[in-house]
């Protein structure tokens, strides 16, 4: 088998970081985590704050298994994110870090096929690739990003479409933080099915 072959099947994966830190955002923001940091994506977010993994030709392709020993070292709950990690079949690399008794968190789109065994699938949808239909299904967490005052409009379509037991998130884009988050705080006191994510790691200034 080659080694285009390995990543087609999951087998190796273009990783571009991986590091133990601090979740900070959403529903588990404030806990220890792995993160796990895929090469990949065609969502294409103009404030994405990290366009060096759109790319997956300048990440290596990394054998799961190394990467699954690694992570297993660090944490118990483990943080796959991208780049775009749907683009790639996580259905091995989540079964190897189950079997080592881990808790498999992603962040996603939504916008490829869903793969992969999650204990935590966290839907952040992006307008310039909207989610498949199974990724609602799927979603534990909605994290919706706030950019202008349109974007919560947007916010409660997707809500529209998550199951009840799904936690419903606003996180400021970061440039804009300052700028919208009165507008965010004021729509949650109105609307308080929805609860206020920051990104907590850049305010503490961890990765």
């Amino acid at each position: 088998m080659t080694e285009n072959d390995k990543v087609e099947k999951g087998f190796f994966l273009p990783l571009m970081e991986e590091f133990y830190t601090i979740q900070g955002e959403g529903y588990h923001s404030g806990r220890a985590a792995y993160f796990i940091r895929i090469g990949g994506c065609d969502v294409g977010c103009h404030w994405c704050d990290v366009k060096e993994s759109w790319n997956p030709k300048l990440h290596p392709p990394t054998d799961i298994q190394q990467i699954a020993e690694h992570a297993a070292e660090y944490s118990k709950t483990i943080v796959i994110t991208g780049g775009e990690p749907l683009m790639w079949n996580m259905e091995p690399i989540t079964t190897l870090l189950k079997d080592k008794g881990l808790d498999v968190h992603i962040e996603t789109s939504g916008a490829y096929t869903v793969s992969g065994n999650w204990d935590w699938f966290c839907l952040s949808p992006k307008k310039t690739k909207p989610p498949v239909k199974e990724a609602y299904e799927y979603a534990h967490e909605l994290k919706v990003i706030i950019y202008n005052k349109h974007d919560f409009k947007w916010a409660e379509e997707h809500a529209a479409r998550v199951g009840a037991h799904c936690k419903l998130f606003l996180q400021p884009e970061w440039s804009r933080r300052e700028v919208m988050m009165d507008d965010i705080a004021n729509y949650v006191m109105q609307n308080p099915k929805w609860q206020i994510s920051l990104q907590t790691h850049k305010y503490i200034g961890i990765p």
